[in-house]
């Protein structure tokens, strides 16, 4: 798909049609820099992100994106930022993956005057120029709808987190998926301990949760990987047949689970980092073409099931 195919696909309204005549201008006398800060490459979700910018840049003969991986560490990502600064990069993307806050290496963007486009994560403690990424509260509205409804009104569910207690991206999609049980005979069950986002930690917190409610309908977590570990732990108890697992993201994996006969997996909401790091890319190209689009930008995040999987599903996808 072309450049400006990904663009209508994305469906950003907050992107001008009068910066994006203005790119071959802008672009068309001097490289262009573009600082990808990564706070970790540990993941699938993360690399899709960070790969699909530089695909969407391979379209450019004069634009260059400078990739970083902070494997995690906060000081480490403002040291990249300020080594991207030395580098003269013309616009930041910023994936803050876990974190809430990285104030210095924003502050330091912001004295150098240099727009800052977050992908994802929106952090707290910095001014920024752009925002694109999943309405997370809705998302999990939406399956908390489809629990319900698939339930009838009346069930036991579990809920995995992924974890710590201060991540606003996982905390708002469980509260979005519980405000839907309220005037329900839907009742909640959340796991004590964190999944950690892993398939292993989602695994080892389905056990204990089996080990402790007998009578469980379903299992929500707040993102596909753990999910893929709680339903290994359902198989492994003999209870796939009685227990239907959803969860967000979208991942590859999860959609060919979704699309397998007799699959357990019953709905994903779709927050794809591929999809996210593509409109960062244009927000980005949009701000130095000398665009203004909108600062915060919920990118669509529809609901999958069975019945529109095969949509969503790229066997080539990198997440």
């Amino acid at each position: 798909m072309t450049l400006f195919g990904k663009l209508r696909a994305t469906a950003l309204a907050g992107l001008a049609a009068t910066a994006l005549n203005a790119w071959p201008a802008a672009a068309a006398d001097e490289e262009i820099k573009i600082g990808m800060v990564n706070l970790s490459l540990c993941c699938a979700y993360f690399v899709g992100m960070d790969a699909a910018v530089k695909d969407e840049a391979s379209h450019f003969s004069n634009v260059k994106v400078l990739s970083t991986d902070a494997k995690g560490d906060v000081a480490k990502l403002t040291s990249d930022v300020e080594d991207l600064l030395n580098q003269d990069v013309d616009v930041f993307i910023i994936s803050g993956a876990w974190i809430e806050a990285a104030p210095a290496a924003l502050e330091a963007i912001n004295q150098a005057k240099v727009p800052i486009v977050m992908v994802d994560r929106l952090l707290k403690g910095g001014d920024y120029t752009a925002w694109v990424g999943p309405d997370n509260r809705a998302i999990g509205e939406g399956i908390g709808d489809y629990i319900v409804k698939r339930l009838d009104g009346a069930g036991k569910v579990a809920i995995i987190r992924g974890g710590p207690a201060d991540n606003t991206i996982g905390s708002a999609r469980s509260d979005g998926v519980k405000s839907k049980f309220e005037g329900t005979k839907v009742e909640a069950v959340v796991a004590p301990g964190w999944g950690e986002w892993s398939a292993d930690g989602g695994f080892q917190q389905m056990e204990d949760l089996l080990s402790k409610n007998d009578d469980l309908n379903a299992v929500f977590c707040e993102n596909d990987s753990m999910c893929l570990g709680a339903q290994k732990a359902i198989g492994d108890a003999g209870k796939a047949d009685k227990i239907f697992i959803a969860s967000v993201d979208g991942e590859m994996g999860t959609l060919k689970e979704i699309l397998r006969d007799g699959s357990n997996y019953g709905a994903t909401g779709r927050n794809s980092s591929d999809q996210i790091g593509r409109a960062g890319f244009n927000r980005a190209m949009a701000i130095v073409a000398g665009g203004a689009p909108e600062k915060d930008t919920a990118l669509p995040s529809p609901i999958i099931t069975v019945d529109n999987a095969v949509k969503f599903y790229d066997e080539n996808s990198k997440f």
